[in-house]
């Protein structure tokens, strides 16, 4: 099953693969994704694939399957939360989930980010930026279900990511390619 925040990002996803829409934003693709696996009788046999946009933190990242921009992720992170005050109260925030072996990390967040300085904070940690991805891995693990996440760089996380929604096709295309060649 793939979940995608855009149906834009899933356009050239090949006919017969379940996806689902979750919309813009960690809130909205943790109720939607988390919708749609309740109702699911099958959780022990799925696997969750989140297909999806991200912007690049740094320069000249080397990409998966020897295509340029694309990325599975292996450590997803929540940059929207002070994960250093929460445990200094005593809990755990989860701001860190580890989804697989690759050393691509993710900042994942509410704030699209086309500015700078935040490009730049956000870089000491990541490699890429989204914001869904955290989401989807959260609900993932609390329903035990695996999870795969594959991202195409659409913009470099800076002014120029205003023009998203013109990029979002060139990255559609190389997601459907991966999807056609590796869930088809």
């Amino acid at each position: 099953m793939i979940v995608a925040a855009a149906r834009s990002e899933v356009a050239y996803v090949p006919a017969g693969i379940d996806v689902v829409v979750t919309g813009i934003g960690k809130t909205a693709a943790a109720t939607a994704l988390t919708r749609h696996l309740a109702r699911r009788t099958d959780l022990d046999d799925l696997v969750v694939v989140n297909l999806g946009t991200a912007g690049a933190l740094h320069d000249g990242l080397d990409g998966l399957d020897g295509e340029p921009g694309l990325y599975e992720i292996g450590t997803v992170l929540n940059h929207d939360i002070n994960g250093d005050a929460i445990r200094a109260l005593g809990y755990d925030p989860r701001d860190r989930l580890v989804i697989g072996d690759s050393p691509t990390v993710l900042a994942s967040g509410d704030v699209f980010v086309n500015d700078a300085a935040v490009r730049a904070r956000l870089a000491e940690q990541a490699q890429l930026v989204d914001m869904e991805g955290y989401a989807v891995a959260y609900v993932a693990q609390e329903l035990g279900v695996p999870l795969r996440m594959i991202k195409h760089v659409s913009d470099n996380a800076d002014e120029g990511a205003m023009e998203w929604v013109a990029l979002v096709d060139r990255s559609a295309r190389v997601l459907g390619e991966w999807a056609a060649t590796h869930l088809g």
